[in-house]
């Protein structure tokens, strides 16, 4: 028997398939999935079930409609579990990572580094996130059916420095018609409002006001884990770390963290009261629109690099990094009594890892609170200065989960963890591997190509 005669006989097909499928089954850890084998049986050997219900059984050449219908089910099913299990497609729309990702890259983000998370809303439409397209609001996904938190084994363990798509952990909740910034963020810079109108509320009164009035107003949406937007930053603290930013600068359990090659930050250019020639500056590497307008002076962010570039412009006297100095509100964990941090100086702080314990009091709950409460799913309660975790007094709390502590690379435009705290392990999406294709929009036509981006794999 030649080598095409094996490889059409059933009892091959089927067996290779089986194979195939029991790994996969195997790699996933559910052996509910066991429950298919037969299917796989019948639609290779005894095939008296007739699956694929769109051809017309018995025939041999089907018509091109059918053909067409066939080629789509196994192309969406098929894009489905890459999309799932393997990779997935993503845009940079920000930038919150420049230099080092650019707005208008297109990559590819490797599920498989870190191992797939299964989705915790598995009944959704085909290639959508959160929402229907051309619409405002409509889900595109059912929570009819949820699977709690899974991730199968990767190839790789997250390391320090990697770039990494994650759900936004503040992303919960979320104002239809207004998502920027984040539901939270809204009611405490409200509440501050509220607050300086009435200085006899208190911040948790405040808070509540807001909410209502937000209520009243608008539409509110909660959304599950798998379903909030995707962001992308460098991971600069892991799960037991402590970190801490001195001007600026990122330090882990006391040693300066290395710098990424192209961080910028936030500086002042003074010039001799002449402009910046706008195309100099696109040469030097700067988007049209971090440039700005003069007033007097420029504010834009720089690389180090571009630093010593601008300043061998014959028009700029003076190039000066700015730093926050103030205790900033906004600030995690938003208590400038207890924690008076900003973006620049901040900590130091410990990043909870799975199975260690801290100390649970009225200091550090502003910490904790949102991981204990919300990530962790317990009921949290502080009654006459007690914490009360599901109903039980308690002085200390151990913690179920990993969390990570990222940052954007354009730290002065940059939404992260400086804003809304840890990214809990759950939330993780996948590992930033490989970018296909850059364009620019500051650029018209086969200019807009980045050509020297193009195909890169991204460390």
């Amino acid at each position: 028997m030649n080598m095409g005669a094996i490889l059409k006989n059933k009892w091959v097909k089927f067996g290779v398939v089986l194979v195939i499928y029991l790994l996969w089954a195997y790699w996933v850890g559910s052996w509910w999935l066991l429950i298919l084998v037969p299917v796989i049986f019948d639609v290779y050997i005894t095939k008296r079930v007739h699956w694929a219900f769109w051809k017309k059984k018995g025939v041999e050449k089907q018509t091109k409609t059918v053909e067409w219908i066939d080629a789509l089910i196994f192309a969406v099913i098929a894009a489905t579990l890459i999309r799932m299990f393997l990779f997935e497609a993503y845009t940079i729309p920000t930038s919150s990572m420049e230099k080092s990702m650019l707005v208008g890259d297109y990559l590819f983000v490797s599920k498989l580094s870190y191992g797939p998370k299964l989705p915790n809303t598995p009944l959704a439409v085909p290639f959508t996130h959160h929402t229907l397209p051309f619409t405002s609001h409509t889900k595109a996904y059912s929570e009819a059916v949820k699977w709690p938190y899974k991730r199968i084994a990767g190839t790789s363990k997250m390391k320090r420095s990697d770039i990494v798509v994650f759900n936004f952990p503040a992303g919960d909740t979320v104002i239809v018609g207004s998502e920027n910034p984040d539901y939270y963020s809204q009611v405490r810079a409200n509440a501050r409002s509220f607050m300086i109108e009435d200085p006899s509320l208190t911040m948790p009164e405040a808070e509540q006001l807001v909410r209502q009035k937000i209520r009243e107003r608008y539409e509110i949406i909660s959304r599950p884990v798998d379903k909030r937007e995707n962001f992308i930053k460098r991971v600069v603290g892991m799960p037991g770390d402590v970190l801490e930013l001195r001007h600026g600068q990122v330090y882990v359990n006391g040693e300066m963290l290395d710098n990424p090659e192209n961080l910028q930050f936030n500086y002042r250019v003074r010039t001799n009261g002449t402009y910046l020639n706008k195309v100099k500056l696109q040469d030097i590497g700067m988007a049209l629109n971090d440039i700005g307008v003069p007033a007097p002076d420029y504010v834009m962010p720089l690389t180090g690099e571009m630093v010593e570039k601008l300043k061998k412009f014959p028009n700029v006297m003076e190039v000066e990094r700015l730093e926050e100095t103030l205790p900033n509100p906004d600030v995690f964990p938003f208590d400038t009594l207890r924690y008076p941090w900003n973006g620049d100086n901040f900590g130091p702080l410990y990043i909870p890892k799975k199975g260690d314990k801290v100390d649970l009091n009225l200091s550090t709950l502003p910490l904790y609170q949102r991981i204990i409460d919300v990530y962790e799913g317990n009921d949290l309660q502080v009654k006459d200065s007690v914490v009360y975790v599901n109903g039980i007094p308690t002085d200390t709390y151990t913690f179920k989960m990993d969390y990570f502590w990222m940052m954007g690379d354009n730290r002065h435009c940059s939404a992260d963890s400086r804003y809304w705290g840890f990214v809990p392990e759950d939330h993780i999406v996948g590992k930033a591997y490989f970018i296909w294709l850059s364009l620019d929009k500051d650029k018209a036509f086969l200019d807009k190509i980045r050509w020297n981006r193009m195909f890169r794999f991204i460390h």
